[in-house]
């Protein structure tokens, strides 16, 4: 009898692939030449923060800066780089080394990691994503040690400089200034505040819209995916930014003691950061519950496909913005730019939103129940920022109970890999149904 030939189908490499890579940066976490105290990390918390720091969330239960030796902290921006690019585009980049091609199979796990739309030219893009990437984060690099020069000696200004610009390139937001303080010291600062925000802002559209912003002068086109990114992604940055510079205004806690100037670069980098990254000038505690509440809805929709950011995506979000705006006229066809977004589009989209909330709203339930006497507002806080990928937090994840700790690090892995990339993996695909059935109607409203 022949042995039936066991299949890994793409969502289920993806999955093991990322938990693989989690579970080897625990293990390096938790040996005594990681951190300052020389014990290492229990496995619970090196679980967390490898998780965090593999799914680009920024999410902690100890200090950075001061918890970890500079063995710890190249582990956790190792960790960093791998996840916020994909552990495929790294394989791809040991393929090129070794001069080694690249099969179909691992084309289709390529497109399948990036969220690309055909697997024509996958190869192409993989290797400018890298040459990208290295490009962006060197220029951010300098610019970051050059300011940080000012404070601190050289060679450390250097070193914080690279750790940085790849940290918030990826969408990562740990820090290495200590005390959980973030970058509050540089809420004013037009040099830190500026640079890390575009290298944000760029690692977060993604890296399909970036090939095709390259590639403009040649084609002078963008596709329809690429319109609707940027498109979304300005309204949210400039409301955003808008929206809390209104709601923080007259905070003396927050945006109120600085000048005009200050006010503005503090609302736009908790507009941006909100979006995907866990960095924070301003400090969240002290910000009115109207910031927090439209924190959290920007934090939900998160970044773009195809990038280092995560969330529900822009384009889910516009694509559901659409169908309702074609209800409301009463319209059958969602249209962008003259081209009708097709059903399956619409379905996934509403599918992606739909589990993504109740992913957030059981997590939450369930820390209601691990985590009594804590706020409401604060779990649910935990909940979106993890499912984001987004790292902020309420001052919530150094207080968390083991479990509490282990569903945000369940949350973070499923905001990363994306709830149906989970749900596919863990369930059986059967082929579509050989008939239909016929209509049914209900009503609804």
């Amino acid at each position: 009898m022949q042995r039936k030939k066991f299949y890994l189908d793409p969502p289920k490499i993806l999955v093991l692939g990322f938990a693989l890579i989690i579970l080897i940066g625990a293990l390096l976490l938790t040996l005594p030449v990681a951190t300052t105290s020389g014990k290492g990390l229990s496995f619970l918390n090196a679980l967390f923060t490898a998780t965090s720091a593999t799914c680009v969330t920024g999410l902690v239960v100890v200090d950075t800066g001061t918890t970890f030796t500079i063995f710890g902290q190249l582990v956790i921006l190792s960790l960093i780089q791998i996840g916020g690019l994909g552990f495929m585009t790294f394989a791809t980049l040991f393929a090129f080394l070794l001069g080694k091609r690249i099969s179909l199979k691992e084309r289709i796990l390529l497109q399948e990691s990036l969220n690309n739309l055909s697997m024509e030219g996958i190869v192409r893009l993989a290797r400018r994503i890298l040459i990208f990437t290295g490009v962006i984060e060197l220029i951010g690099a300098i610019l970051l040690a050059l300011r940080f020069s000012f404070d601190m000696p050289i060679g450390k200004a250097i070193y914080y400089g690279i750790f940085h610009s790849i940290s918030n390139f990826n969408n990562a937001g740990f820090d290495l200034m200590g005390h959980f303080n973030s970058l509050t010291g540089y809420v004013a600062d037009p040099t830190v505040v500026l640079t890390i925000c575009s290298l944000i802002t760029i690692g977060g559209i993604g890296f399909i819209v970036l090939n095709e912003l390259f590639e403009f002068r040649k084609s002078k086109r963008l596709s329809l995916h690429s319109k609707i990114v940027l498109v979304t992604s300005f309204f949210l940055l400039v409301g955003g930014t808008f929206l809390i510079f209104l709601f923080e205004f007259s905070n003396a806690k927050t945006l109120k003691p600085l000048s005009l100037s200050g006010k503005i670069l503090g609302a736009l980098f908790q507009s941006v950061a909100a979006r995907t990254d866990g960095a924070n000038t301003l400090n969240l505690t002290d910000m009115t519950q109207s910031s927090i509440l439209l924190i959290m809805f920007l934090m939900f929709i998160g970044a773009s496909p195809g990038s280092t950011g995560g969330g529900i995506k822009t384009t889910t979000f516009t694509t559901l913005l659409g169908a309702v705006w074609s209800q409301i006229r009463g319209k059958e066809d969602v249209i962008f730019y003259r081209q009708r977004i097709v059903y399956e589009t619409i379905y996934k989209a509403l599918t992606v939103t739909f589990s993504a909330l109740f992913l957030v709203l059981i997590i939450t339930m369930l820390l209601t129940i691990t985590e009594p006497g804590k706020d409401f507002i604060r779990l649910l806080f935990e909940a979106t920022s993890a499912f984001g990928t987004v790292g902020l937090s309420l001052d919530l994840s150094r207080e968390l109970s083991p479990i509490g700790k282990g569903l945000i690090t369940f949350t973070m892995f499923a905001g990363r890999v994306g709830p149906l990339t989970v749900a596919y993996a863990v369930t059986i695909r059967r082929n579509p149904d050989a008939f239909r059935y016929p209509k049914g109607k209900i009503i609804i409203g």
